[in-house]
């Protein structure tokens, strides 16, 4: 039996919905404390404060108290985020409440780091946290000794929170204006020696005053003025991404035509330019970023478009390293004297390479066809395995060298022009054209019908089958193509650094590549673009990341698991599967609302149905 029970269309929040709020308002507020604290002593723990102190960001403001500084603003900001009470209703926002809220977390979380640092302070605990020295305890002190500093801690802490808690005053557009301008107020900083390269060869002079020349960081007017600028330009009003696409779709054929063949030329000319605005070793790191970016647009295809979950994608890397060194190097007399040796010059190694990952794609795509999810990622993890073994097999060392690689392989050539990997800006040429071949095969292959079949697998492989899908050959074809994009990718990496060493190819490339398909987005070739340069170019920049490179992998992908799983830079088909129940329950929240509006013009009350 159901009945119908009438509501008025906007009931009032009463102090029986905002106790339950005020209840979670207090546990969201102990939470985000104790979350900051235990971050703050994490990183202190592991050595990354000591590690980081010699990078300075503005003046004699060094990275570590930048960090230090985030932790408490971002979770004072979390803490001070209005719980949510009713459905469709939240607590008022007011300002009191939002900053005692976040200074309520930050002075928790400096109590948690006051705790620790007594203890660090009073005990000698390094033979189990060999990283908590006495250098850390000055950092996180300030040099003001125990007592004194864990004071300043607390109140620094406590005051910073506030301000995070603070940012839930301002209107979404302006936090988020302010949030990115201080981001790149560090990101500035960080790269010093990126941005100042580029403007001294561009010939602007005001990268002497953007720089203090004594710290070689930011100087405090050019901190400021990065930041306003910042600002400013997120602030202008401007149209937003669906609104141009929109403009775009409007266009008549021959103009949009027309309108991607400009984009593309003067991406490639800003391209063209970028190596002799870069230092060689910016250039070398970019090169080797390219490369990574050659894997990952292959194991987009295998994971992001076809779903077929790929952990030993390295062995086809290794395949095409491995045939072009083979073919372009000399025999070596040490190790292995009867190796043959046609040596080939690259463009006619190239096909032999092309052939080789196909066959590979075959022999590891066939045994796997009929395999899913988690079984299909042990089975091809299996099969990397196989690979790195083998390469390093006495077996096979004849042709492959064994443990010793193989060396002096011969350098790449245009005609008479030798294009050496020792010369990092000729090389980003040659990585850059073949990057653009295989991001134009993705893009074209996303909309083909064998895309839409291996979007239909993702999908569901049990309905693809069903609706007549040619399930084995397209599974086959996703690992061939995703096998001949990554080899190519190894023939580069042999051409460019003269020599082929079986550690180099662990299974660690094959996490790395997977996680730069995920961070930057399945399915998406700007994605994957975005990720290959942050995860790949900015630790070779920064070197003092390198020994946390992983861990900072691991929260990225934790983070792109919980609060963005299409990615930084989504594809728009794969966004709407992952958001499917977000956009059902966003359209039926406006049928509510429309069903209102017409109730409310009609002159009556909308009804509530229960079931009883």
């Amino acid at each position: 039996m159901e009945t119908v029970r009438t509501v008025p269309a906007e009931a009032p929040i009463g102090a029986g919905a905002l106790l339950p709020a005020r209840v979670a308002g207090s546990r969201q507020v102990i939470r985000s404390g104790l979350l900051a604290g235990l971050t703050g002593a994490f990183v202190a723990s592991i050595g990354m404060l000591v590690s980081l102190s010699g990078r300075l960001v503005v003046k004699q403001f060094s990275l570590d108290y930048v960090i230090l500084a985030a932790i408490p603003v971002a979770f004072g900001y979390l803490a001070a985020k209005p719980p949510p009470t009713l459905e469709g209703y939240e607590a008022p926002r007011t300002g009191t409440r939002s900053v005692a809220a976040g200074a309520a977390a930050g002075a928790l979380a400096g109590l948690v780091m006051a705790v620790y640092l007594a203890i660090v302070g009073n005990f000698n605990l390094r033979e189990v946290f060999p990283n908590i020295s006495p250098d850390m305890v000055k950092r996180l002190t300030f040099g003001l000794g125990l007592p004194a500093g864990a004071a300043v801690l607390f109140l620094a802490s406590t005051a910073l929170a506030a301000l995070g808690g603070g940012l839930n005053l301002m209107s979404g557009r302006v936090r988020k204006a302010v949030t990115l301008g201080l981001m790149w107020v560090v990101v500035v900083g960080l790269l010093q020696v990126v941005f100042s390269t580029v403007l001294d060869k561009l010939g602007f002079s005001f990268s002497k005053q953007l720089y203090s020349v004594i710290y070689n960081s930011l100087s405090i007017p050019g901190a400021i003025g990065v930041f306003v600028v910042t600002v400013a330009l997120y602030l202008i009003p401007k149209p937003n991404r669906q609104q141009v696409r929109e403009r775009f779709d409007q266009l008549p054929p021959p103009q949009r035509r027309l309108a991607a063949i400009g984009a593309v030329v003067v991406g490639v000319g800003i391209l063209a330019v970028v190596p002799r605005l870069l230092s060689s070793d910016i250039a070398e790191d970019l090169n080797l970023a390219g490369i990574f970016l050659m894997m990952g647009l292959g194991l987009n295809i295998v994971v992001g478009v076809a779903g077929l979950l790929d952990l030993g994608y390295v062995a086809f890397f290794a395949v095409g390293a491995y045939t072009t060194a083979v073919l372009m190097s000399p025999a070596n007399p040490i190790n292995s004297p009867s190796k043959p040796s046609p040596q080939l010059i690259f463009w006619e190694a190239i096909p032999f390479v092309v052939l080789a990952a196909a066959v590979a794609g075959i022999l590891v795509g066939t045994p796997v066809l009929r395999m899913r999810g988690d079984y299909l990622a042990i089975v091809t993890l299996g099969f990397g395995e196989i690979a790195r073994v083998l390469v390093v097999s006495t077996w096979l060392s004849r042709y492959l060298g064994g443990a010793f690689g193989i060396i002096n392989i011969d350098p790449f050539t245009i005609g008479p022009v030798t294009v050496l990997g020792a010369n990092p800006q000729q090389f980003f040429y040659l990585i850059f054209g073949f990057a653009a071949l295989a991001g134009y095969i993705s893009y074209a292959l996303q909309d083909s019908r064998m895309g839409r079949a291996w979007m239909a697998i993702r999908e569901d492989e049990s309905v693809a089958e069903a609706m007549g899908v040619n399930v084995v050959a397209a599974k086959l074809w996703a690992f061939i193509i995703g096998a001949i994009i990554a080899s190519l990718g190894g023939a580069l990496f042999a051409v460019k650094t003269a020599s082929v060493l079986p550690q180099t190819f662990d299974i660690i490339v094959s996490i790395t590549v997977l996680a730069i398909v995920i961070i930057g987005g399945m399915g998406s070739i700007p994605g994957v673009v975005l990720a290959a340069v942050v995860l790949i170019g900015l630790p070779q920049v920064l070197q003092e990341f390198q020994t946390y490179r992983f861990l900072l992998y691991g929260a990225l992908l934790i983070f792109m698991m919980l609060r963005r799983p299409e990615g930084f830079i989504p594809s728009r088909r794969r966004a709407r599967e992952l958001r499917e129940e977000e956009i059902l329950q966003d359209a039926w929240l406006r049928a509510r609302e429309a069903e209102r509006a017409e109730a409310e013009q009609a002159g009556a009350e909308p009804a509530v149905v229960e079931g009883s």
